[in-house]
């Protein structure tokens, strides 16, 4: 008596047109523009500068070392061509929400990403160890 063949069809990945592949290049190519300008658009990103008045615009009244004014005057700067540079500080406060918000978006990604490929996984992996 013949053995009835159990061989499974091998996995065949959908096919999609030209058409649709340009259609997802040009979605995923605005949604990575967006991806990259939403921080700055909801004003999470771009702290900006702080300015910090001095009202002693000698070198000691800004803060600066002996060394740091050799270095400054090195450089071409007087003390007082250098204080708009020494008073111009970058903000680098921190904002615990938007960092939380970033991780929660980022494991939701990933979340979304590896359950809606699970089925794929699957078929692959059984189409390659499945009886061996």
């Amino acid at each position: 008596m013949a053995k009835a063949s159990s061989a499974k069809t091998p996995y065949q990945p959908p096919e999609q047109s030209a058409f649709g592949q340009i259609i997802d290049s040009l979605v995923l190519l605005v949604l990575v523009i967006a991806s990259l300008f939403a921080p700055i658009f909801f004003g999470l990103a771009g702290g900006g500068k702080m300015d910090i008045a001095f009202t002693d615009k000698s070198w000691t009244g800004m803060g600066q070392s002996s060394l740091a004014q050799s270095l400054w005057e090195k450089l071409g700067f007087t003390a007082e061509t250098a204080a708009p540079i020494i008073a111009s500080r970058f903000d680098y406060s921190f904002s615990l929400p938007a960092f939380l918000l970033t991780a929660v978006i980022i494991v939701i990604y990933f979340g979304f990403l590896i359950y809606f490929s699970e089925k794929e996984y699957r078929d692959v992996i059984a189409e390659r160890f499945d009886g061996k």
